[in-house]
């Protein structure tokens, strides 16, 4: 009886043990599939003889998205994207300074509502655009860094130019990324291209190792030498081929280039029909009128008309200057201190209360305030010490105005006090003129 039970608890631990070496081979296996990407390989082969590279999938993906001009200067980590604009019809605009080339796709972007695009080489080429990255945050203008870098698996070893540039830049971008694949190119581009342009615009910032955009055979080429003898340099050599597959796995198979929609908050009805009620009891309105209410999707026509329609005086300040005309009788230039501390109720269509409207400071304590502002950083900016909104939107200011106005069909702002401003204004430059 004792040897029965001796020899099923014998079995019982060999059966324990077994199961315990099954689970552990078992999680080797799955780690070493999983770090060595073993199932993706075997169901996606790499194209050998394949003379395309990974220059051209970014160029797609730039032409898709409607970029006319790419701003660069010439640098090898980055010379296959400027190969590949250049074919498909993309303005390749070389530059003497990198943050010129950002500078650049900056303007561009302002200019024409799209997303401005500059491609700079790695390390000091990165580096050198800081200024100019941190400047379009500012403005809120959205830009899209592509920066060369050292490959991936020569990374911390000493390569060329190459230096930690994803923790430089994620402080100043909205969204920072290394591309590790080929077939990572098209998404991760996508992806970039639409946050850039979402929410409050800004630039972004990502980066393209060497090895992901030069052919597989260059690449190769680079990676594996020679043919290998004796285990440890066979097992070496797996290894190599085995990163090398892994970049160019998939890399040709067909992928969507459409542009992805940016993600835009709007201003919801209830909020829309408690400014209509404030705004028609007020006596002295005043708008401040931001860079954001021309942002896309508003025209600046579209934006003009309906302040227009409303009646009401406007201060302009940043890119929103100059989009009433030079004539427009509801521009008011000068004595805006002048013009808050008389108001009854004042809107912050996009404009922050930052050193410009001395923190809040300036801003009447018993006027109803209205601000709105994509970011909301800025839409509650020093309302802790000076100032307080009696409504804050957090959402796209040309689509407030735009519904504002539709729902303020038939208001009209007190002439009276629109001649006032007028007045200051002119005595204001009646002085000006005498002191020059």
């Amino acid at each position: 009886m004792e040897s029965l039970e001796e020899s099923w608890y014998e079995n019982q631990t060999l059966l324990f043990i077994l199961f315990l070496v099954g689970v552990f081979l078992g999680i080797f296996i799955g780690f070493f599939c999983s770090w060595f990407n073993i199932i993706y390989l075997a169901l996606h082969k790499v194209d050998e003889n394949s003379n395309k590279h990974g220059g051209e999938l970014v160029a797609e993906i730039l032409k898709s998205h409607g970029v006319n001009f790419l701003f660069t200067l010439v640098g090898g980590h980055i010379s296959p994207i400027l190969v590949g604009a250049e074919k498909l019809g993309i303005k390749v605009v070389d530059t003497r300074h990198e943050v010129n080339a950002v500078f650049a796709a900056d303007a561009i972007a302002r200019l024409s509502g799209t997303v401005g695009v500059a491609v700079v080489t790695a390390g000091p080429g990165v580096t050198n655009t800081v200024t100019a990255v941190k400047n379009a945050k500012l403005a809120e203008s959205p830009i899209l860094l592509i920066g060369g870098a050292a490959a991936g698996m020569l990374k911390g070893r000493g390569a060329l130019q190459d230096i930690d540039q994803i923790s430089l830049f994620t402080s100043i971008c909205k969204y920072c990324t290394t591309i590790k694949t080929v077939r990572d190119i098209v998404p991760t581009l996508k992806l970039a291209l639409q946050v850039a342009a979402s929410g409050t615009p800004g630039p972004v910032f990502v980066e393209i190792p060497v090895d992901v955009l030069y052919t597989y055979s260059m690449v190769k080429k680079e990676v594996v030498k020679g043919k290998s003898t004796g285990f440890r340099a066979r097992l070496v050599s797996w290894y190599l081929n085995n990163y090398v597959n892994n970049i160019f796995a998939g890399a040709w198979e067909p992928r969507d280039t459409t542009p992805l929609k940016p993600l835009i908050a709007l201003p919801d009805t209830t909020e829309i029909q408690k400014c209509v009620q404030l705004v028609s009891c007020a006596k002295r309105p005043i708008i401040l009128v931001g860079s954001q209410a021309i942002l896309p999707p508003n025209h600046p026509d579209i934006t003009k008309r309906r302040l227009e329609s409303m009646g009401i005086p406007c201060f302009l300040g940043g890119m929103a200057r100059g989009i009433l005309g030079k004539n427009s009788p509801l521009h008011i230039r000068h004595e805006r201190s002048r013009a808050l501390k008389e108001a009854d109720l004042v809107i912050l269509a996009g404009t922050s209360c930052d050193f410009r409207l001395s923190y809040g400071r300036v801003l009447p304590r018993k006027a109803v305030i209205i601000a709105v502002n994509r970011d909301k950083i800025q839409l509650y900016m020093n309302s802790d010490i000076f100032w307080k909104p009696s409504v804050a939107i957090q959402g796209d200011v040309g689509s407030f105005i735009q519904e504002l106005s539709l729902n303020l069909a038939g208001y009209k702002c007190n002439d009276d006090w629109l001649e006032k401003l007028k007045e200051n204004e002119r005595l204001k430059e009646e002085a000006i003129i005498k002191v020059y």
